[in-house]
């Protein structure tokens, strides 16, 4: 009896070993969507236009709620659109912008309360047309941010508190906020908003902070503020980059540098193929032309070997930003795709250009896809 219990047993665990398995694919769904591939790394975002935000193109509306998992305003939510009268805020778009996210399950990023450009005509005069004092600002900008942080009260999780105040030398730039009400202007703003939102996180955000004197001029603001006890979460890098510009070893040191302030956000990242220009147009029209060609050589398409550079320069972006996850908290990209990219008219207006993540036809380019298979792969030997 005992033997063929035994020979009984042993058919059973034979029976069970030739038994169909699970494959990888089963236990783990594939990956499809580039915030899937980068969920344990930081939020994917990108900056919403006004047709964007009010979905009037369906396919570019699929790759954002398909791809994206934070969203930011590129315009709308500037004191010069959402404030344009001292008496009179305008909500419809910053709004609509709110409730995408919202709907769409999206981290949303308020940008920005205060900034030198684009402000309202108003904002800074009297009924004369003469500049205000410093205790009149102060209370325009208190009703200001107040008015707009208490409407999107615990739907906005993140603020761009101030925008660009430094030079490139890190010195305070001399605008209207800094001569009007004096060098703590920047901190006066933080503790508006922080008193405001408690919750809220509120940031510092500028371009060129790759500059090791920037950087150093951003360090020195954000820890004056929070030596006082005001809050500053962390320091967003715009991160506009180019095919040779920033050397991306200075690039790496400023988040490491600014990641012991806090968080860092690469708030507005595009990558250029253009050159920037470096002489003056001429009255010539045959020389103008031939300047333009050569400062515009991608008008059909990109090249195959540039296609393949940029594709090179993404991943090492990205493999910097993945290395520095543990403080890097989102990446957001300044515009869905290339078609409707700032980059085409900055600094000359007309060019051709192929910035962004996702090509003029919505198109993923290679950068993405490579990103959501390394995601498959680990997630395939993770599971082995």
């Amino acid at each position: 009896m005992k033997l063929k219990y035994l020979v009984f047993s042993l058919l059973i665990v034979a029976c069970k070993s030739k038994e169909p398995q699970a494959s990888t694919e089963e236990t783990s769904p594939k990956t499809t969507a580039l915030k899937e591939a980068l969920k344990d790394d930081f939020y994917i975002g990108t900056a919403l236009n006004v047709n964007q935000i009010h979905k009037r193109d369906a396919v570019t509306d699929s790759v954002i709620k398909t791809h994206f998992n934070a969203i930011v305003a590129e315009n709308c939510m500037k004191s010069g659109l959402i404030h344009p009268e001292k008496d009179r805020y305008y909500w419809k778009d910053a709004d609509a912008f709110v409730n995408y996210g919202i709907r769409n399950n999206m981290f949303i990023t308020g940008h920005t309360l205060a900034w030198h450009s684009q402000t309202p005509s108003w904002l800074f005069v009297d009924d004369k047309g003469k500049d205000i004092n410093r205790e009149e600002l102060i209370a325009r900008m208190t009703n200001h941010i107040t008015t707009v942080m208490t409407r999107y009260k615990d739907k906005v999780k993140g603020w761009d508190v101030v925008n660009e105040a430094l030079n490139e030398d890190g010195s305070m730039r001399e605008s209207k906020f800094y001569n009007i009400i004096g060098p703590d202007w920047v901190e006066i703003m933080f503790d508006i908003a922080q008193k405001v939102d408690p919750n809220a996180e509120l940031y510092y955000n500028d371009y060129n902070l790759s500059n090791p004197e920037k950087r150093q001029g951003a360090i020195n603001l954000v820890k004056s503020i929070q030596e006082k006890g005001i809050k500053v979460t962390g320091i967003g890098m715009q991160s506009h980059v180019s095919m040779d510009n920033p050397d991306l070893k200075v690039y790496e040191e400023s988040i490491e540098a600014f990641s012991k302030l806090g968080t860092v956000m690469i708030t507005e990242f595009d990558l250029s193929v253009l050159k920037w220009p470096n002489k003056q147009m001429t009255a010539d029209i045959s020389e103008r032309a031939a300047y333009m060609e050569k400062m515009d050589p991608f008008k059909a398409g990109l090249t195959d070997s540039m296609a393949m550079a940029q594709h090179e320069r993404f991943q090492k972006v990205f493999n910097i930003w993945k290395k520095h996850s543990k403080s890097i908290t989102r990446v957001t990209t300044w515009g869905v795709n290339d078609g409707n990219s700032w980059k085409n008219d900055f600094p000359i207006p007309g060019r051709t250009d192929y910035p962004l993540l996702f090509d003029r036809n919505n198109k993923a380019k290679p950068i993405v896809n490579q990103l959501i298979e390394e995601a498959n792969n680990q997630n395939n030997t993770s599971h082995e």
